[in-house]
């Protein structure tokens, strides 16, 4: 390989490691959590933890007046209110598009006519397989909210140009890489 570390056409795969041994350690509602012991590239062995996740939906439901719906919820494990858009996780077997619908009909309480696909993302590889998939929602007809029994949601709408500006007040990753692959989407111009 030369100096850049990137592989070169023709070289072999890098070594991955194989688990040896897994145990789950724990199973909520949710997430569970497993310790695998895995072969090093260099020979021996370790432990990773990891958080399994089924999966979850970020939406990005534009009005006809360009404002974005946000939602304001407690996150318990930060212990503060957190500004966010809305999203949900999969159910087991459920299509992204079909969990996206639900969740932004019970967390905002609105229908969409036109769904747009951005891409996906992991939340944070290095411990959770958590995969999002993002969706932009347009054409929207409001229904009433109705959220989870566990949810206490403020939804806010704030113009996506003004919402450019204030990405500090939006201190969640989920959201964050969201709306930069709304920015990157080629039809943007057209979606905002």
């Amino acid at each position: 390989m030369g100096g850049s570390g990137e592989p070169r056409e023709g070289d072999s795969p890098p070594h991955l490691p194989v688990v040896v041994s897994s145990e789950v350690i724990y199973q909520g509602r949710v997430v569970s959590m497993r310790v695998d012991e895995i072969t090093l590239p260099q020979g021996g062995l370790t432990t990773r933890v990891v958080v399994d996740h089924p999966g979850a939906v970020v939406m990005i439901a534009l009005d006809d007046q360009q404002r974005v719906f946000l939602v304001e919820q407690y996150r318990h494990a930060i212990g503060r209110m957190l500004l966010e858009l809305p999203a949900g996780t999969l159910e087991p077997g459920e299509e992204p598009l079909v969990a996206a619908k639900r969740e932004l009909r019970e967390e905002v309480g609105v229908m969409a006519e036109e769904w747009k696909y951005l891409g996906s993302f992991y939340s944070s590889p290095g411990f959770v397989n958590e995969h999002l998939h993002v969706f932009v929602a347009l054409g929207l007809t409001e229904q009433g909210a109705d959220p989870d029994f566990d949810e206490d949601l403020t939804v806010l709408r704030i113009p996506l140009s003004e919402l450019r500006h204030r990405l500090s007040e939006i201190p969640d990753a989920k959201s964050l890489a969201a709306l930069h692959l709304l920015e990157k989407d080629p039809d943007y111009g057209k979606l905002a």
